[in-house]
């Protein structure tokens, strides 16, 4: 299935994938047999460098990836200075030639700078023209869109506004982040001007995830108005599942967290000890039955009715575009 227009390529074309989606990364989620699944179904999956504790296990991953599927592999890098690992991730992907990589929170500089000589094209997530138009000049391949419907650090603009805007505004191609979780969903992307898209929460539930049921069955049982936003896992809003722990401890930052997020001199820091203290939580109720329930997640939950193998959840979705 592939879908073009005069002015930019699809991300068929720009990826040699038989669909125009991204199984999007998803932090401590995406693994290994989701992308391998995701590659024999005919699309790609990028996963976050952050995901492996080593840079060893890191290697291993992307060589059975690799030695078990023969489609493009991304890698998500955080690009900003809360991720030490950050010099390390960027040459291990360049060592291993992989075949996109998207930038998330911070300067793509560095990364566009050591990957362009390298053939590696590098995505960049953008909430607003902005900053669109910026990581452009710097010579990124494309744009990630993040709409106020994604997952994770979601953006302030609807999709029906952002895309537009930023096909305005922008001559790479776009990539919708957000909102997707049917054929139809996905049709209204490509008609607003999205090259593809980029879609994670709706995979959460599918037999190839290696995190708890509970978690899985949550993404079947919630839907899009219990999504809420919180500022207690890495220091920016992040979307999560509003369970019932996450009512009772709050989404807000406390009265001296906010204090000392605003000083120029510690808010780095602080942004540091809240993502470690937040993945501690993430990591302990995605693999554990627990009543410290935070589960992140995005409003595209709403179609999700059954957990199913990552196969027939693209199946699925193709189906339905084609109607």
């Amino acid at each position: 299935m592939k879908e073009s227009n005069s002015i930019t390529p699809s991300l068929c074309d720009i990826l040699g994938i038989e669909h125009p989606i991204i199984m999007a990364p998803m932090f401590l989620v995406s693994n290994t047999e989701m992308l391998i699944e995701a590659s024999k179904s005919g699309i790609t999956g990028c996963i976050p460098a952050l995901n492996f504790r080593t840079d060893d296990a890191f290697r291993s991953a992307i060589q059975e990836i690799r030695s078990k599927s023969k489609g493009p592999i991304g890698v998500n890098l955080i690009v900003n200075k809360s991720n030490i690992k950050f010099k390390q991730q960027l040459k291990t992907c360049i060592e291993l030639k992989i075949d996109y990589i998207i930038t998330s929170l911070g300067s793509p500089e560095a990364t566009i700078k050591a990957c362009k000589p390298e053939g590696i094209k590098v995505f960049c997530d953008v909430v607003d023209v902005t900053y669109a138009k910026k990581v452009e000049r710097l010579g990124c391949d494309a744009i990630i869109a993040v709409n106020k419907e994604a997952g994770g650090h979601s953006g302030p603009t609807p999709a029906n506004q952002l895309i537009p805007q930023l096909k305005s505004a922008c001559k790479i191609p776009i990539i919708s982040a957000g909102g997707v979780s049917n054929g139809k969903q996905l049709r209204e992307m490509i008609a607003l001007g999205a090259c593809g898209i980029s879609m994670g929460s709706p995979f959460i539930a599918t037999t190839e995830a290696d995190v708890s049921e509970a978690y899985k069955q949550a993404i079947v049982d919630y839907g899009a108005k219990d999504i809420v936003l919180t500022e207690k896992l890495s220091g920016s809003p992040c979307t999560v599942i509003n369970t019932p722990y996450v009512q009772k401890v709050g989404t807000k930052r406390n009265f001296i967290e906010s204090l000392l997020s605003k000083n120029k001199k510690l808010k780095k820091f602080v942004k540091m000890l809240t993502w470690q203290k937040g993945t501690k939580a993430l990591r302990k109720a995605a693999f554990n039955t627990t009543y410290d329930t935070v589960w992140c997640a995005g409003p595209s939950i709403e179609g999700v009715n059954s957990i199913r193998p990552v196969k027939q959840v693209v199946q699925e979705l193709i189906e339905q575009y084609k109607k």
